[in-house]
């Protein structure tokens, strides 16, 4: 067959003895791709059927089939290229932004699960995604933090050291199982939430897909080792209360991806960075230790998605920090006749800051948790004037957080 740099007027392919059902089709495109509109292709071929297929093709696809030219004892046919490169494709668009490979302001339900940048052929189903405008759920650092996330992945059986030695004190013991317990309890509130809002997203943005997806992995990670601690040593778990689970029931209620985002990544997690270091600076042994610092790693990153998307969100969209401060309101309403934070976390707390029953190490040990509160305050109030909130907003907000902390 003819090649070249620029398009021929004719060319000319050799199906041997292929037929179009076995291939040959992939040698025809090929060579009418070497031609402009109008341009010729002679077709030569020994499959007795190739001149009935290639009709039949040739219709389909647009272009026009002639008798071969007298005295052309090898070829088949000539092939007279369309003005479009095949019908099949007439009314399709490409899945996409301005930019190549971009992102669209807008992902149209047609589109599907059609990748991004892809020739979408006309018709065929559509799909309906809650979220289908960029601005919903974006952040410019998603696909930064995903590289991260992907990069910084830890396995549980490896990354932790189980088998390490060492006895605790049986109260100890047992705060740490009660303090594991409450972790498992909100970490498997944070794995809905992420996983819900995956399922509410066009695939169009697929950077947000990723991230939540690894979000979502994470933390069905961090329940298997505050699982697997609380377990350790007795095989037996530590109380939830009333108040804990209304707490985080309210949470998976929230139907707004940036609400839901808000109240469990900024507010929540945000609090949890606090209690992670807590427990690692207090941990009475080696494996909580580890899972503590391995965890906050990973919680850092949600944190940052979450404040970066509302940042971005709020850039765009100036009603947002009313609707934000409301979903706030409208929590603490809900929750105001709870007890909040379980007494049995809050007690476990204190001894494992303490380390023993003495009446002074008690003192301390309460003066830890009276300090991790303000830590959590604080560190709520600032990521709340990163978005925009005044410095007394962001107090009052801070606040009215629920006293579950996540």
């Amino acid at each position: 067959m003819t090649t070249d740099d620029t398009p021929l007027d004719t060319v000319t392919v050799d199906l041997g003895d292929l037929g179009l059902e076995r291939g040959a089709r992939l040698l025809l495109r090929r060579a009418l791709d070497q031609v402009p509109a109008g341009g010729e292709v002679t077709v030569t071929g020994s499959d007795p059927a190739l001149v009935i297929h290639l009709t039949a093709w040739c219709r389909r696809e647009g272009h026009t089939v002639s008798p071969a030219q007298p005295g052309d004892a090898a070829a088949r046919a000539r092939v007279r290229r369309g003005d479009t490169a095949s019908a099949r494709w007439t009314g399709a668009e490409r899945a996409g932004g301005p930019e190549p490979g971009g992102a669209a302001e807008h992902a149209e339900p047609h589109w599907g699960l059609a990748a991004r940048g892809a020739l979408v052929e006309a018709g065929g189903p559509e799909m309906f995604f809650p979220v289908a405008d960029r601005d919903t759920a974006w952040t410019d650092l998603a696909p930064r933090l995903y590289r991260q996330a992907t990069a910084a992945q830890w396995d549980p059986w490896t990354a932790v050291a189980w088998d390490t030695s060492f006895t605790l004190p049986d109260e100890v013991e047992a705060a740490v199982v009660q303090v594991m317990t409450y972790l498992v309890e909100n970490e498997q509130a944070a794995l809905v939430v992420p996983a819900r809002l995956l399922v509410q997203v066009h695939p169009h943005f697929r950077e947000i897909l990723q991230l939540l997806a690894v979000q979502a992995a994470d933390e069905a990670r961090h329940m298997e080792v505050f699982t697997r601690r609380a377990l350790l040593k007795n095989g037996v778990m530590g109380t939830s209360s009333v108040g804990g689970r209304a707490s985080l029931t309210s949470l998976l209620a929230e139907p707004d991806f940036s609400i839901a985002a808000f109240l469990l990544s900024v507010l929540g997690e945000g609090s949890f960075l606090s209690l992670l270091t807590f427990l690692e600076r207090h941990a009475p042994d080696p494996v909580t230790r580890r899972i503590s610092h391995l965890v906050r790693q990973d919680e850092a990153r949600h944190v940052a998605f979450g404040v970066g998307h509302l940042e971005y969100r709020a850039r765009v969209d100036p009603r947002l920090r009313g609707r934000l401060r409301s979903a706030v309101e409208r929590r603490h309403d809900a929750l105001a006749g709870t007890a909040g934070l379980n007494q049995d976390v809050f007690d476990a707390l204190v001894l494992l800051a303490a380390g023993s029953w003495a009446p002074e190490a008690i003192a301390r040990g309460w003066q830890a948790v009276q300090r991790l509160q303000a830590d959590m305050d604080e560190g709520r109030r600032h990521r709340l004037s990163r978005l925009g909130f005044p410095d007394d907003e962001a107090a009052e907000l801070s606040q009215l957080h629920t006293r579950n902390f996540m």
